[in-house]
């Protein structure tokens, strides 16, 4: 809840240094795919995490023509699974990740399309973790790095088609508790791609 609280927080504070055609809402479809891999030294397996489709919402504020910062808002739920582990292969069940990504861009024009590149930090809050057929699954909260290219390309006064591509690098300890077989824990690095198509609007 905290951290919830953080990001509307900050959300809140972009809003008031809006000025006119400082801010750009977009709304964007993204497919999330992870890259995963667990740490075979404590687990002896891969740990696996489906790709997902989902809506996501950011807001960028410009600080200069080319300077800008960006708040990513999304969620997303993936079914985990564990195989070839000490355990054999388990059913991680459902877990959901929200990782509010805050990064600094640089942007450019050429006439109707302005591209742009960004890094900046995420902190990925694991939750409504649904057991499968362990007796316990938990997922560690942690800070990770991001990267980011895309561009918007201008079809109105106010209105723009965007593309984006953001490498997340992320991950979280693990730790699976079965009902015969005692627990094992493991890192897990995620470290998705995110690709997303939508819509902007400056204001």
């Amino acid at each position: 809840m905290k951290k919830l609280i953080c990001g509307l927080l900050t959300l809140v504070s972009f809003s008031a240094l809006a000025t006119e055609n400082n801010m750009m809402m977009r709304m964007r479809a993204i497919n999330v795919m992870p890259d995963e891999k667990g740490s075979p030294s404590i687990v002896g397996g891969d740990v696996k995490l489906n790709n997902v489709s989902v809506p996501e919402v950011d807001f960028t504020y410009f600080f200069s023509k080319n300077i800008a910062a960006e708040l990513i808002l999304a969620t997303a739920t993936h079914k985990a699974s564990a195989y070839k582990t000490s355990l054999n292969n388990l059913d991680l069940g459902d877990v959901s990740l929200l990782p509010p990504t805050l990064l600094v861009q640089y942007h450019h024009e050429f006439e109707s399309f302005k591209p742009y590149v960004g890094a900046g930090i995420n902190y990925t809050i694991f939750y409504g973790e649904y057991t499968g057929v362990a007796k316990n699954v938990s997922y560690d909260n942690n800070v990770g790095y991001a990267f980011q290219v895309g561009g918007d390309y201008q079809v109105a006064e106010n209105l723009f088609i965007n593309f984006d591509v953001k490498k997340l690098f992320l991950s979280t300890d693990v730790e699976v508790e079965t009902y015969s077989n005692g627990s094992v824990k493991a890192n897990v690095y995620i470290d998705p791609y995110i690709v997303a198509l939508g819509f902007g609007f400056k204001f």
